[in-house]
């Protein structure tokens, strides 16, 4: 029996699916899976050898060569020929979590779990870390935040980073939120106690305390730099079980500052 084709990870969709000869009229198109153009852009663009493009993507680096020489004759032939060049299809899962088959069904959880999930991703170097985010800066109050800017890390370098509404969720919801995303790591400023304690049950290391250019945070964070609180907590957050120290009202954890 074959064995079945493992969901190869990408960062992104091509932003352009479709290539022309300039001036004519190409009546004959060749088609270029997502996968073999990611392992195209990887090698090629970012000039990465072909053991960092299979562990990016998950696979053995066999299947990224096969992938890479296929999507290279591909690309010749329309050069050469003047044929019409579209890129569209394959087995590939985004990093964000949702997952396409080459049939165009969403891959089910259990094929997620088994092509994406089983995969180390410390051992591959890879990283996801989420900001409380706000007009470029760290939003300072976790429970109250609208936005997350979530980074995709490979071996201490960004690959890419989103945006994400929170849709009005706050407190111990975000953790959830955050856990359905896949995140690893959390960069904010305050924080009160139970938001704390549902983000480690989570297994989402927490770096509180943090001001300044979300960006910036990130960089530091890889370049092991980053200046941050272990006490941060927030005296924003007045709900019963999420306050720092004894004083409901106010974060006594740290001399009474937050």
């Amino acid at each position: 029996m074959a064995r079945p084709i493992r969901c190869r990870r990408i960062c992104f969709e091509p932003e352009y699916n479709s290539f022309a000869p300039c001036g004519m009229e190409s009546t004959e198109q060749v088609l270029l899976m997502v996968d073999e153009f990611e392992a195209v852009r990887l090698i090629d663009y970012e000039k990465r050898t072909h053991e960092q493009c299979a562990k990016q993507m998950g696979v053995s680096r066999t299947t990224v060569t096969e992938m890479y020489e296929r999507a290279r004759t591909k690309i010749a032939d329309c050069i050469v020929n003047g044929k019409t060049l579209s890129i569209s299809g394959g087995n590939y899962a985004l990093c964000d979590g949702s997952a396409w088959m080459s049939c165009g069904r969403k891959c089910n959880r259990e094929e997620y779990a088994d092509n994406i999930q089983s995969v180390d991703r410390k051992e591959l170097g890879m990283m996801k870390i989420a900001v409380t985010y706000e007009n470029g800066n760290i939003f300072q109050h976790f429970g109250h935040t609208q936005q997350f800017k979530v980074y995709n890390t490979l071996d201490g370098t960004v690959v890419d980073a989103q945006v994400i509404s929170t849709n009005g969720n706050g407190h111990g919801a975000l953790a959830n939120l955050l856990t359905s995303l896949g995140v690893d790591v959390l960069i904010c400023g305050g924080i009160g106690g139970g938001a704390k304690i549902a983000l480690s049950e989570a297994g989402i290391k927490l770096y509180g305390g943090v001001s300044g250019s979300a960006d910036e945070a990130v960089n530091a964070l890889l370049a092991d730099n980053l200046k941050f609180d272990l006490d941060v907590c927030c005296d924003h957050d007045h709900h019963k079980g999420h306050h720092c120290g004894e004083d409901k009202h106010h974060c006594m954890g740290n001399g009474g500052k937050c």
